[in-house]
């Protein structure tokens, strides 16, 4: 039953964008003023989109996939106590995305312009790309010569630099390791919808609001 609900609403999506593109020819449009009134009161073929077999099952089910977030870790603890009460257990996943660090060959931090200037003319003498250092207090100003997904890649980078002339560069964090967390309701149905869309609290941010790849995990 379901395999052929899927499968209607499939043909129906076609059905309608063919439709909109003239493809169904001349003879299937109906001529004259009432023709044209019952074309305006058409869904707009550049508006239909074709679901997916996934995105039809859902929307037969009537499930809906809801997340609430990012969170660090600090952060998490308190969205999930405010969830606790509200919500079924086991209604939600942690679902997390861990970004490593950034590593860098540096150079600085330099007191003065001139100093900067005479450094990055020192460094385009060698012929090694860098970029002034920017978001990061600590590091400003200063040059980074590369940036690098390992503190091993970074220290390779590092003594070849040194072969070519370069003897005050040293390996240094760009960007640490950060790892943020969603609250994810895979399929909500009506009642958890309601409840979900419904809280307000400062600890969950802005609230629950649709997936933003339902279907493709983080």
């Amino acid at each position: 039953m379901l395999r052929a609900l899927v499968a209607l609403l499939v043909l129906v999506n076609l059905g309608i964008y063919a439709w909109g593109r003239g493809w169904l020819g001349d003879a299937a449009r109906e001529p004259g003023a009432e023709g044209a009134a019952r074309q305006a009161r058409q869904i707009r073929p550049q508006s239909v989109v074709i679901l997916s077999p996934t995105s039809a099952r859902a929307a037969a089910a009537g499930l809906a996939c809801l997340e609430a977030g990012p969170f660090s870790a600090s952060q998490l603890g308190a969205a999930e106590t405010v969830l606790q009460p509200l919500l079924p257990a086991g209604s939600w996943t942690d679902v997390r995305t861990e970004r490593p660090a950034v590593w860098t060959v540096y150079m600085g931090k330099y007191e003065t312009p001139e100093l900067m200037a005479r450094k990055q003319a020192e460094v385009g003498r060698t012929r090694i790309e860098f970029e002034e250092v920017r978001g990061t207090p600590d590091l400003e100003p200063g040059l980074a010569l590369g940036r690098f997904d390992s503190r091993e890649a970074a220290d390779r980078a590092l003594a070849q630099y040194v072969l070519r002339g370069l003897r005050s560069a040293r390996v240094t964090e760009l960007v640490p390791a950060t790892t943020s967390h969603m609250l994810r309701i895979e399929k909500a149905g009506s009642a958890v919808l309601a409840q979900a869309t419904a809280l307000r609290n400062e600890a969950l941010g802005n609230g629950f609001t649709s997936c933003a790849t339902a279907e493709s995990p983080r």
